[in-house]
Protein backbone atom coordinates (compact mmCIF):
# COMPACT_ATOMS: atom_id res chain seq x y z
CA UNK A 1 0.00 0.00 0.00
CA UNK A 2 1.37 3.85 -1.07
CA UNK A 3 0.46 5.82 1.61
CA UNK A 4 0.97 9.59 2.02
CA UNK A 5 0.43 11.67 5.40
CA UNK A 6 -0.41 14.82 5.36
CA UNK A 7 0.18 17.17 8.12
CA UNK A 8 -0.29 21.02 8.70
CA UNK A 9 2.69 22.11 9.78
CA UNK A 10 5.79 21.09 11.82
CA UNK A 11 7.16 23.75 14.34
CA UNK A 12 6.71 22.01 17.38
CA UNK A 13 7.09 18.45 18.86
CA UNK A 14 3.71 18.94 20.69
CA UNK A 15 0.18 16.77 20.86
CA UNK A 16 -0.60 16.86 16.90
CA UNK A 17 2.68 15.40 16.23
CA UNK A 18 2.84 13.04 19.14
CA UNK A 19 0.04 11.30 17.21
CA UNK A 20 1.75 11.44 13.61
CA UNK A 21 4.61 9.76 15.60
CA UNK A 22 2.52 6.81 16.49
CA UNK A 23 0.81 6.73 12.64
CA UNK A 24 4.38 6.48 11.20
CA UNK A 25 5.11 3.53 13.52
CA UNK A 26 2.10 2.11 12.30
CA UNK A 27 2.41 3.03 8.38
CA UNK A 28 6.36 3.48 8.22
CA UNK A 29 6.42 3.58 4.99
CA UNK A 30 4.49 6.81 4.38
CA UNK A 31 5.82 9.53 2.64
CA UNK A 32 5.01 12.71 4.66
CA UNK A 33 4.17 16.21 3.27
CA UNK A 34 3.56 19.79 5.44
CA UNK A 35 2.39 23.01 4.88
CA UNK A 36 5.81 23.56 6.12
CA UNK A 37 8.65 22.52 8.26
CA UNK A 38 10.44 24.03 10.59
CA UNK A 39 11.35 21.65 13.18
CA UNK A 40 15.12 21.85 14.68
CA UNK A 41 17.73 18.95 14.34
CA UNK A 42 16.69 17.90 18.12
CA UNK A 43 13.09 17.89 17.58
CA UNK A 44 12.91 15.78 14.52
CA UNK A 45 13.56 12.14 15.65
CA UNK A 46 9.56 11.10 15.95
CA UNK A 47 9.91 11.49 12.28
CA UNK A 48 12.16 9.00 11.96
CA UNK A 49 14.58 10.40 9.62
CA UNK A 50 11.83 11.38 6.88
CA UNK A 51 11.95 13.66 4.82
CA UNK A 52 9.61 16.39 4.75
CA UNK A 53 8.18 17.44 1.70
CA UNK A 54 6.61 21.10 2.13
CA UNK A 55 4.75 23.71 -0.07
CA UNK A 56 5.41 27.05 -1.02
CA UNK A 57 4.41 28.46 2.25
CA UNK A 58 7.80 27.24 3.14
CA UNK A 59 9.56 29.87 1.17
CA UNK A 60 7.67 33.00 1.60
CA UNK A 61 9.38 35.96 3.87
CA UNK A 62 9.64 35.56 7.38
CA UNK A 63 7.51 32.58 7.19
CA UNK A 64 9.66 30.46 10.15
CA UNK A 65 8.40 33.07 12.69
CA UNK A 66 5.43 34.49 10.95
CA UNK A 67 3.58 31.19 9.01
CA UNK A 68 0.55 31.48 10.60
CA UNK A 69 -0.12 35.01 8.74
CA UNK A 70 -0.55 33.54 5.56
CA UNK A 71 -3.41 31.09 6.66
CA UNK A 72 -5.41 33.17 3.35
CA UNK A 73 -2.87 30.97 1.46
CA UNK A 74 -3.19 27.75 3.30
CA UNK A 75 -6.42 26.71 1.46
CA UNK A 76 -4.74 27.17 -2.17
CA UNK A 77 -1.40 25.64 -1.13
CA UNK A 78 -2.53 22.60 0.40
CA UNK A 79 -4.13 21.76 -2.62
CA UNK A 80 -1.19 21.70 -4.64
CA UNK A 81 -0.14 18.87 -3.04
CA UNK A 82 0.04 16.33 -5.79
CA UNK A 83 -1.16 12.97 -4.27
CA UNK A 84 -2.15 10.96 -7.68
CA UNK A 85 0.82 7.90 -6.66
CA UNK A 86 -0.95 7.25 -3.27
CA UNK A 87 -3.37 4.32 -2.27
CA UNK A 88 -3.97 5.67 1.01
CA UNK A 89 -3.84 9.57 2.53
CA UNK A 90 -4.14 10.11 6.28
CA UNK A 91 -4.55 14.37 7.09
CA UNK A 92 -3.60 15.16 10.43
CA UNK A 93 -5.20 18.36 10.53
CA UNK A 94 -6.94 21.00 12.92
CA UNK A 95 -6.42 23.40 10.23
CA UNK A 96 -6.24 23.00 6.62
CA UNK A 97 -4.68 19.47 5.85
CA UNK A 98 -8.16 17.86 5.45
CA UNK A 99 -8.54 19.87 2.27
CA UNK A 100 -5.91 17.79 -0.16
CA UNK A 101 -7.31 16.58 -3.44
CA UNK A 102 -7.60 12.94 -3.89
CA UNK A 103 -9.62 10.79 -6.49
CA UNK A 104 -11.93 7.89 -6.48
CA UNK A 105 -9.44 5.27 -6.79
CA UNK A 106 -7.97 6.65 -3.12
CA UNK A 107 -8.86 6.33 0.14
CA UNK A 108 -8.98 9.33 2.59
CA UNK A 109 -9.03 9.08 6.51
CA UNK A 110 -8.61 12.03 8.47
CA UNK A 111 -7.32 12.06 11.66
CA UNK A 112 -9.16 15.35 12.97
CA UNK A 113 -7.77 17.16 16.12
CA UNK A 114 -10.58 19.80 15.47
CA UNK A 115 -12.41 21.73 12.84
CA UNK A 116 -10.43 24.71 12.52
CA UNK A 117 -11.32 26.33 15.81
CA UNK A 118 -11.06 30.34 15.01
CA UNK A 119 -13.35 29.75 12.30
CA UNK A 120 -16.18 27.88 13.91
CA UNK A 121 -17.28 27.76 17.48
CA UNK A 122 -14.40 30.06 18.91
CA UNK A 123 -14.25 33.21 16.18
CA UNK A 124 -15.43 35.60 18.29
CA UNK A 125 -13.29 34.61 21.35
CA UNK A 126 -10.20 34.69 18.63
CA UNK A 127 -11.29 37.89 17.44
CA UNK A 128 -11.36 39.20 20.67
CA UNK A 129 -7.79 37.66 21.97
CA UNK A 130 -6.43 39.06 18.69
CA UNK A 131 -7.88 42.75 19.41
CA UNK A 132 -10.23 42.25 16.45
CA UNK A 133 -13.19 43.16 17.47
CA UNK A 134 -13.82 46.31 15.83
CA UNK A 135 -12.54 48.30 12.84
CA UNK A 136 -11.59 47.59 9.00
CA UNK A 137 -8.66 45.01 10.04
CA UNK A 138 -11.46 43.07 12.13
CA UNK A 139 -13.74 42.99 8.81
CA UNK A 140 -11.07 41.89 6.75
CA UNK A 141 -10.80 39.42 9.48
CA UNK A 142 -14.20 38.54 9.35
CA UNK A 143 -14.48 38.36 5.73
CA UNK A 144 -11.35 35.57 5.51
CA UNK A 145 -12.80 33.62 8.00
CA UNK A 146 -16.20 33.46 6.37
CA UNK A 147 -14.59 32.05 3.16
CA UNK A 148 -12.58 30.22 5.18
CA UNK A 149 -15.63 28.08 6.49
CA UNK A 150 -16.92 28.00 2.82
CA UNK A 151 -14.13 26.17 1.90
CA UNK A 152 -13.55 23.85 4.83
CA UNK A 153 -16.99 23.13 4.45
CA UNK A 154 -16.94 21.81 0.88
CA UNK A 155 -13.68 19.98 1.36
CA UNK A 156 -15.33 17.45 4.24
CA UNK A 157 -16.66 16.28 1.35
CA UNK A 158 -13.59 14.96 -0.15
CA UNK A 159 -12.80 12.55 3.50
CA UNK A 160 -14.06 9.22 3.15
CA UNK A 161 -13.76 8.43 7.30
CA UNK A 162 -13.15 11.00 10.06
CA UNK A 163 -11.12 9.98 13.33
CA UNK A 164 -12.06 12.29 16.50
CA UNK A 165 -9.43 12.54 19.21
CA UNK A 166 -12.59 12.57 21.80
CA UNK A 167 -16.36 12.05 21.85
CA UNK A 168 -16.59 16.08 22.13
CA UNK A 169 -14.66 16.78 19.06
CA UNK A 170 -16.81 14.05 17.23
CA UNK A 171 -19.52 16.13 18.21
CA UNK A 172 -17.96 19.46 16.84
CA UNK A 173 -16.91 17.16 13.60
CA UNK A 174 -21.16 16.48 13.44
CA UNK A 175 -22.18 20.03 13.77
CA UNK A 176 -20.00 21.81 11.22
CA UNK A 177 -19.03 18.63 8.88
CA UNK A 178 -22.66 16.38 9.35
CA UNK A 179 -20.71 13.49 9.68
CA UNK A 180 -19.69 11.12 11.85
CA UNK A 181 -16.11 10.54 13.25
CA UNK A 182 -14.97 7.05 15.13
CA UNK A 183 -13.23 8.15 18.19
CA UNK A 184 -9.46 7.22 19.00
CA UNK A 185 -7.68 9.10 22.12
CA UNK A 186 -4.23 10.30 21.33
CA UNK A 187 -1.23 8.53 22.52
CA UNK A 188 -0.51 10.09 25.89
CA UNK A 189 3.58 8.73 27.25
CA UNK A 190 2.10 7.44 30.60
CA UNK A 191 5.07 4.97 30.84
CA UNK A 192 6.86 8.38 31.19
CA UNK A 193 4.59 9.63 34.08
CA UNK A 194 5.60 7.05 37.00
CA UNK A 195 3.00 6.27 39.84
CA UNK A 196 3.88 7.98 43.22
CA UNK A 197 2.15 7.03 46.13
CA UNK A 198 3.91 9.29 48.72
CA UNK A 199 1.74 12.84 48.21
CA UNK A 200 2.65 16.35 49.42
CA UNK A 201 0.49 19.11 50.72
CA UNK A 202 0.46 21.11 47.66
CA UNK A 203 -1.19 21.49 44.84
CA UNK A 204 -0.26 21.94 40.65
CA UNK A 205 -1.00 23.95 37.86
CA UNK A 206 1.28 23.87 34.85
CA UNK A 207 0.43 24.89 31.10
CA UNK A 208 1.47 27.40 28.97
CA UNK A 209 0.47 31.08 29.99
CA UNK A 210 -1.81 31.78 27.34
CA UNK A 211 -5.79 33.72 27.83
CA UNK A 212 -7.84 30.07 27.43
CA UNK A 213 -5.60 27.77 29.77
CA UNK A 214 -7.10 30.10 32.49
CA UNK A 215 -4.30 30.65 34.75
CA UNK A 216 -5.42 33.04 36.28
CA UNK A 217 -8.31 32.04 37.51
CA UNK A 218 -6.79 29.18 39.47
CA UNK A 219 -4.06 31.46 41.21
CA UNK A 220 -6.73 33.99 42.15
CA UNK A 221 -8.98 31.41 43.65
CA UNK A 222 -5.98 30.25 45.16
CA UNK A 223 -5.24 33.57 46.46
CA UNK A 224 -8.53 33.23 48.41
CA UNK A 225 -7.47 30.57 50.15
CA UNK A 226 -4.52 31.19 52.19
CA UNK A 227 -3.84 28.24 54.17
CA UNK A 228 -3.68 25.93 51.00
CA UNK A 229 -0.36 25.64 48.85
CA UNK A 230 -0.43 26.27 44.80
CA UNK A 231 3.02 25.70 42.65
CA UNK A 232 2.64 27.17 39.24
CA UNK A 233 4.69 25.83 35.95
CA UNK A 234 5.20 27.67 32.81
CA UNK A 235 4.98 31.00 30.72
CA UNK A 236 3.70 32.72 28.23
CA UNK A 237 1.65 36.32 27.25
CA UNK A 238 -0.31 36.06 30.58
CA UNK A 239 2.34 35.36 33.45
CA UNK A 240 2.15 39.49 34.26
CA UNK A 241 -1.68 39.04 34.66
CA UNK A 242 -1.13 35.88 36.68
CA UNK A 243 1.50 37.15 38.56
CA UNK A 244 -0.29 40.00 39.89
CA UNK A 245 -2.94 37.62 41.36
CA UNK A 246 -0.21 35.67 42.92
CA UNK A 247 -0.74 35.45 47.07
CA UNK A 248 2.38 34.25 49.42
CA UNK A 249 0.77 30.61 49.37
CA UNK A 250 1.23 30.62 45.38
CA UNK A 251 4.99 30.00 44.12
CA UNK A 252 5.05 30.52 40.53
CA UNK A 253 8.11 28.20 38.84
CA UNK A 254 8.05 29.63 35.37
CA UNK A 255 9.32 27.41 32.30
CA UNK A 256 10.70 24.19 33.80
CA UNK A 257 12.75 20.94 31.72
CA UNK A 258 10.37 17.91 32.01
CA UNK A 259 12.27 16.23 35.03
CA UNK A 260 11.21 19.20 37.10
CA UNK A 261 7.77 18.39 36.03
CA UNK A 262 7.36 15.28 36.14
CA UNK A 263 8.45 15.54 39.57
CA UNK A 264 5.94 18.32 41.30
CA UNK A 265 3.83 16.33 39.34
CA UNK A 266 4.11 13.08 41.15
CA UNK A 267 4.01 14.58 44.51
CA UNK A 268 1.37 16.83 44.29
CA UNK A 269 -2.08 16.10 46.02
CA UNK A 270 -3.81 17.19 43.24
CA UNK A 271 -3.38 19.11 39.56
CA UNK A 272 -5.40 21.83 38.60
CA UNK A 273 -6.77 22.07 35.68
CA UNK A 274 -9.01 25.09 34.43
CA UNK A 275 -9.04 24.81 30.34
CA UNK A 276 -11.66 23.63 27.72
CA UNK A 277 -9.42 21.47 25.87
CA UNK A 278 -10.16 19.23 22.73
CA UNK A 279 -8.99 16.55 24.85
CA UNK A 280 -6.35 17.91 27.29
CA UNK A 281 -2.37 15.39 28.06
CA UNK A 282 -1.71 17.34 30.81
CA UNK A 283 -4.33 15.77 33.42
CA UNK A 284 -3.53 12.06 31.67
CA UNK A 285 -0.04 12.49 32.69
CA UNK A 286 -0.85 13.56 36.28
CA UNK A 287 -3.29 10.36 36.63
CA UNK A 288 -0.14 8.70 35.42
CA UNK A 289 1.85 9.91 38.51
CA UNK A 290 -1.10 8.43 40.54
CA UNK A 291 -2.21 12.15 40.87
CA UNK A 292 -6.25 13.32 40.80
CA UNK A 293 -7.44 16.04 38.76
CA UNK A 294 -9.51 19.16 39.87
CA UNK A 295 -10.64 19.90 36.24
CA UNK A 296 -13.09 22.32 34.40
CA UNK A 297 -15.98 19.92 33.30
CA UNK A 298 -16.16 20.40 29.81
CA UNK A 299 -14.22 19.03 26.64
CA UNK A 300 -11.75 15.74 26.72
CA UNK A 301 -11.40 16.47 30.10
CA UNK A 302 -14.87 14.62 31.13
CA UNK A 303 -13.53 11.63 29.14
CA UNK A 304 -10.50 11.06 30.79
CA UNK A 305 -11.77 11.73 34.51
CA UNK A 306 -13.82 9.32 36.76
CA UNK A 307 -15.40 11.96 39.02
CA UNK A 308 -14.90 10.63 42.36
CA UNK A 309 -12.23 7.88 41.56
CA UNK A 310 -9.84 9.98 39.88
CA UNK A 311 -11.10 13.63 40.39
CA UNK A 312 -13.54 16.28 40.86
CA UNK A 313 -14.82 18.75 38.18
CA UNK A 314 -16.58 22.50 38.54
CA UNK A 315 -19.08 23.59 36.27
CA UNK A 316 -17.98 27.14 35.66
CA UNK A 317 -15.18 28.83 34.85
CA UNK A 318 -14.71 30.48 37.73
CA UNK A 319 -13.53 31.47 41.06
CA UNK A 320 -16.13 30.09 43.21
CA UNK A 321 -16.70 27.24 41.26
CA UNK A 322 -13.07 26.34 41.70
CA UNK A 323 -12.92 26.88 45.71
CA UNK A 324 -16.04 24.66 45.92
CA UNK A 325 -14.59 21.81 43.85
CA UNK A 326 -11.24 22.18 45.86
CA UNK A 327 -13.32 22.13 49.44
CA UNK A 328 -15.39 18.94 47.52
CA UNK A 329 -11.60 17.26 46.49
CA UNK A 330 -10.30 17.45 50.78
CA UNK A 331 -13.20 15.65 51.71
CA UNK A 332 -12.64 12.55 49.11
CA UNK A 333 -10.05 10.40 49.52
CA UNK A 334 -8.29 8.81 46.18
CA UNK A 335 -6.26 5.46 45.74
CA UNK A 336 -2.93 6.28 43.68
CA UNK A 337 -3.18 2.76 41.74
CA UNK A 338 -6.53 3.33 41.10
CA UNK A 339 -5.62 7.13 39.32
CA UNK A 340 -2.89 5.37 37.69
CA UNK A 341 -5.00 2.75 35.66
CA UNK A 342 -6.95 5.44 34.67
CA UNK A 343 -4.60 7.03 32.77
CA UNK A 344 -3.23 3.80 31.14
CA UNK A 345 -5.85 3.58 29.15
CA UNK A 346 -4.69 6.10 27.09
CA UNK A 347 -1.44 4.77 26.13
CA UNK A 348 0.36 5.03 23.15
CA UNK A 349 0.52 1.30 22.47
CA UNK A 350 -3.45 1.26 22.73
CA UNK A 351 -3.38 4.16 20.19
CA UNK A 352 -1.48 1.68 17.80
CA UNK A 353 -3.73 -0.97 18.39
CA UNK A 354 -6.78 0.87 17.33
CA UNK A 355 -5.23 2.87 14.70
CA UNK A 356 -4.13 0.05 12.62
CA UNK A 357 -7.27 -1.91 13.16
CA UNK A 358 -9.35 0.97 11.99
CA UNK A 359 -7.29 1.57 8.77
CA UNK A 360 -7.21 -2.42 7.72
CA UNK A 361 -11.04 -2.51 8.68
CA UNK A 362 -11.54 1.19 6.25
CA UNK A 363 -9.24 -0.08 3.57
CA UNK A 364 -10.88 -3.87 3.42
CA UNK A 365 -14.24 -2.06 3.21
CA UNK A 366 -12.54 0.66 0.45
CA UNK A 367 -11.33 -2.09 -1.31
CA UNK A 368 -14.24 -3.96 -1.67
CA UNK A 369 -16.13 -1.29 -2.71
CA UNK A 370 -13.76 -1.10 -5.59
CA UNK A 371 -14.50 -4.50 -6.82
CA UNK A 372 -18.22 -3.74 -6.81
CA UNK A 373 -17.85 -1.02 -8.74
Amino acid sequence: MRVALVHDWFTVYAGAERVVEQMLRVLPQADVYALADFLEGGARGFLQGKPVRVSFIQGLPKARQHYRAYLPLMPLAIEQFDLRGYDLVISSSHAVAKGVITGPDQLHLCMCYSPIRYAWDLQHQYLRESGLEGGLKSWLARLLLHYLRLWDSRTANGVDGFIAISRYIARRILKVYRREAEVIYPPVDVEAFTLWQDKEDFYLAASRMVPYKRMDLIVEAFAQMPDKKLVVIGDGPEMPKVRAKAGPNVTLLGYQPFEVLRDHMRRAKAFVFAAEEDFGIAPVEAQACGTPVIAFGRGGATETIVAGETGVFFQEQSVESLITAIEEFEKLSFDPLRVRRNAERFSAERFRQEFAALVEREWDKFRAGLSSG
